[in-house]
């Protein structure tokens, strides 16, 4: 009997283009193994020992003959390369047409229209990187309070503010603006607050960040667990994501090391349900700015922190470890990129040396999850329960 599954989410890892990659520009991205192949020094024993190389696609790396979980990957159905996509597919909801993206920027009338309602004029309104586009314009919103307003790739509406010129709840309360705008025909995945600090030439973007998701069209698994009267336990942006629907509580944790250490908390109490981790940092701090290196360093640290996620674990835990799309630092560009994801299953009671192949869709992960607790439910996707345990 399976009381706990611990899902972790390590934003942007994907393994490998998709089938339809050339239709977004993604050709050659493979997050992970680019890692390897330029980063320097690097290895994830930790990760390697559950099986991460034994996933199809990477034979041309060394990996063990012997691993200890069930591994695979998984195809994306739904159309689109970003969070809440990945994530919504993760928990059983396939989306038939992508959100909405702006790559000339958003309609001159809807941001005359965001501009009354918000009381402030927008800068910018084009496609950009964040920190790029703060280093372009963030002396002059200083100067005259305007919203730094731009998109990417991605289904998103990004609002930058220095944070002592639009403190943070002011610019959060602009943000719900924009989301209450951004509804139907202009219903972007994401309304994301993007605060900063600092002064012209030296600007910081600040892990204030927040997100303002659309709210999921129908029940996730996240609401199938709730219901049946077990914990859900959100860490890091996952409440975002889903607009805290379903969740019965969560911990909003600004960057990877306070989202392990709050995981590996959450594991030593007693609990049953669901603990579902975003480690934000892979995507956010190092895939979208193109630094190997560090995106390199960001996976070796979960890695040596493995162990003791792993050692809290009880006897009837599920610990699964995952990923939402691709960031490839090592490609053109800075957004994201269309991969498949991996897919870890450990615990006491899942079997070792178990390489499952390529799964239809990432909704087999919550078909799983909700399988693994006996659940019925009306979600997307094929349990792999019988086939790991």
């Amino acid at each position: 009997m399976i009381n706990r599954i611990i899902l972790i989410v390590l934003d942007s890892v994907g393994v490998g283009e998709l089938p339809d990659a050339a239709l977004y520009g993604d050709e050659g991205s493979n997050t992970l193994k680019n890692i390897y192949k330029q980063a320097y020094n690097f290895s994830l024993p930790n990760l390697e020992e559950l099986g991460i190389l034994n996933i199809n696609g990477f034979e041309d790396l060394k990996s063990p003959e012997s691993f200890l979980g069930s591994v695979a990957k998984c195809n994306e159905k739904s159309k689109g390369k970003d969070t809440t996509t990945g994530h919504w597919e993760i928990s059983g909801l396939i989306l038939d047409k992508p959100f909405p993206t702006y790559p000339y920027g958003f309609p001159d009338e809807l941001i005359s229209e965001f501009e009354k309602k918000a009381g402030r004029k927008v800068l910018g309104n084009y496609a950009a990187s964040g920190t790029e586009i703060i280093k372009e314009l963030g002396k002059k919103h200083i100067e005259t309070g305007e919203l730094i307003v731009y998109t990417s790739a991605d289904s998103v509406f990004q609002i930058a503010a220095h944070e002592e010129v639009v403190p943070l709840n002011e610019l959060y309360d602009i943000c719900r603006i924009a989301r209450a705008m951004l509804q139907g025909e202009h219903g972007v995945g994401r309304v994301i607050a993007r605060p900063f600090t600092g002064e012209a030439g030296n600007f910081t973007r600040t892990s204030n960040r927040k997100d303002f998701s659309l709210e999921p069209y129908k029940d996730t698994m996240l609401d199938f667990i709730k219901n049946s009267g077990r914990e859900v336990f959100a860490i890091g942006k996952i409440e975002d994501i889903f607009v805290n629907k379903g969740m019965t509580k969560s911990n909003h944790t600004g960057n990877n090391d306070e989202g392990i250490e709050a995981t590996i908390q959450a594991i030593k109490e007693n609990s049953d349900g669901l603990i579902f981790t975003n480690l934000v940092d892979f995507d956010m701090v190092y895939g979208h700015r193109n630094n190997i290196q560090g995106y390199a360093d960001a996976l070796m640290n979960f890695d040596k922190k493995l162990p003791e996620i792993i050692s809290s674990l009880k006897e009837d835990d599920v610990l699964i470890i995952t990923a939402d799309h691709g960031c490839d630092p090592t490609r053109p560009g800075t957004d994201h990129s269309r991969e498949y994801i991996p897919l870890i299953f450990y615990g006491k009671t899942i079997k070792a040396n178990n390489n499952l192949g390529i799964l239809d869709t990432f909704a087999s992960i919550g078909k799983t999850v909700l399988d693994f607790f006996n659940i019925e439910n009306d979600l997307e996707g094929k349990s792999v329960k019988n086939q790991i345990i």
